[in-house]
This record gives structure tokens, C-alpha cells and sequence, in this order.
């Protein structure tokens, strides 16, 4: 099992369209992928249909309960996800709670102990967190051996990558692991200066850590996430699919090993 975790601490960067960008592809590869949500909006539990307001008990909620879950109880939560080979750990609002309790004893690790449960039932996991450090993103950064910056190339989103390398150092510090992570330029529109801008920024400011390409506006993505599906399911023509094809091409070739914590 392969785990990677989608996180920015700016919202509307494109982790969610991220996630299910990449699970799609894999999924028509043959891999058996995890979608796991731990942001209490939703937004990737409602792109597949799901009512996160319905789901307070089978959700990644019932993750931080006082006892841990066993692999039956895990496998009970899992909903269908856009594919018969794709399943989905749902988010719900009560997910919110968890970011008032203290991550002491052990909680910053529960989703790392619920995935090793299911390691023999999947190929990847992806991780979608919320825009927000605390409890839930620990836990993803935590869990996972590889981690994704979605990054909308416009100026704000570079303060807040910013803040979110600091968030990684610091965290990896204190879990006393090494978290390899790339930087993926997001929405990009070659017709204005703000966006060519921002990615030559990008590339100069971390050019070890940057995908060389980038996620083009594009909506078929829209489209798809209205419709229920994965992009490379509604149209896999569309110029977003054409650019995540490349960005999984990296992440499943030796590139991945070359990337640095």
C-alpha cells in the first residue's frame, strides 16, 4: 500500500479535484484505491454523491473514537467511490470536533493504525485534509510517505505555501520522520500575467520540491465534479486529465524516489 496525502493550509488550491484526478487514473490502471476524507466540509464525500450531514457514524469520525477500530468495523465504513475498484472513508461535520481535543496519547496516529488494517485490501490511499493545521492533518502527514501541495498560481496561495512548509518542518519534527513532497502548480491560465507570474516564483523559489509541469483551468474538472465522476471517466480527452496522466506518470516512476523531504 502506497499512502499519499493531499494537504495546503489555503483553501481552493485543488486538493480535492487532486485526489480524485489521481484515484480515477489509478483506478483504470487496476490499482485498488482508498479516498479517504478527513476534511469535516466534505467536499470529496459530496463530490461522489454522499451526504457527509448523514454519515456522523460512518465516517473518518468513528476513527477518533476511544477504541480503536478493527479491520471488520473499518471495511463496514466504506462507501463506493466512482469505481468498482475505488471505496471511500467519507467525512462528516462532527469532524470538526476533533480539532478541540488534544492530540496526546497516541491520536495523531490513528488513521497510520486504521490504514494498516486495510493494507492488504488496497494498492494507494489518497488523502484529502482540510485547510487548517491541527489533529487532522497530522494525521495525514503522519500516515503518508509522500505528500502533495496543490498550489493555485496566483499570489495569496504563495503566501500560504509559505506557512505550509513551515507547517511540514515542524511536523516532521515532531513526528521525527522525513515526508518527501512535491508541489503541484494548480489552475493555471497562461493568458494572464498574475499566473504566469506566480509560476516562475514557484520555480525559482523551490526547485527542488516543484512538478515541472502544471494543472491547467480547465472545466471539464467542474464538469466532472457536478457529474459525479472522475475526470478521466467524464472526458478523458480534456487538458486536466491530459495533466495529471503526467503528474502520475512521475509519482509512479523512480521520479518519486528522487523527491526530497
Amino acid at each position: 500500500m502506497r499512502i499519499w496525502s493531499i494537504a495546503n493550509q489555503k483553501g481552493g488550491v485543488g486538493k480535492t479535484t487532486t485526489v480524485v484526478a489521481l484515484a480515477g487514473l489509478l483506478a483504470e490502471r487496476g490499482a485498488r484505491v482508498l479516498l479517504v476524507d478527513l476534511d469535516p466540509h466534505g467536499s470529496l464525500t459530496s463530490y461522489f454523491g454522499h451526504d457527509p450531514d448523514q454519515l456522523a457514524a460512518r465516517s473518518t469520525f468513528a476513527l477518533f473514537g476511544e477504541q480503536p477500530l478493527d479491520s471488520e468495523a473499518l471495511r463496514s465504513l466504506l462507501l463506493p467511490a466512482g469505481s468498482d475498484s475505488a471505496r471511500l472513508l467519507a467525512a462528516s461535520p462532527a469532524l470538526a470536533t476533533i480539532e478541540r481535543r488534544s492530540i496526546a496519547d497516541g491520536a495523531g496516529l490513528r488513521l497510520s493504525k486504521a490504514l494498516a488494517q486495510l493494507w492488504d485490501d488496497f494498492d494507494y490511499v489518497l488523502v484529502d485534509t482540510p485547510p487548517v493545521l491541527g489533529a487532522l492533518m497530522i494525521n495525514a502527514l503522519a500516515a503518508a510517505e509522500l505528500l502533495l501541495v496543490p498550489v493555485q498560481t496566483e499570489f495569496l496561495a504563495l503566501k500560504g505555501l509559505e506557512r505550509m512548509v513551515r507547517t511540514l518542518a515542524m511536523v516532521t519534527r515532531s513526528l521525527q520522520k522525513t515526508l518527501p513532497y512535491l508541489i503541484v502548480p494548480t489552475m493555471f491560465d497562461r493568458r494572464t500575467q498574475a499566473s504566469l507570474n506566480a509560476l516562475r516564483t514557484l520555480r525559482h523559489e523551490y526547485t527542488e520540491h516543484i512538478w515541472p509541469s502544471m494543472i491547467p483551468i480547465d472545466t471539464k474538472l467542474r464538469d466532472a465534479s457536478r457529474a459525479g465522476l472522475f475526470p478521466s471517466t467524464f472526458d478523458a480527452s480534456s487538458r486536466g486529465v491530459a495533466s495529471y496522466k503526467s503528474l502520475l506518470k512521475l509519482l509512479l516512476s523512480d521520479g518519486e524516489q528522487r523527491l526530497r523531504a
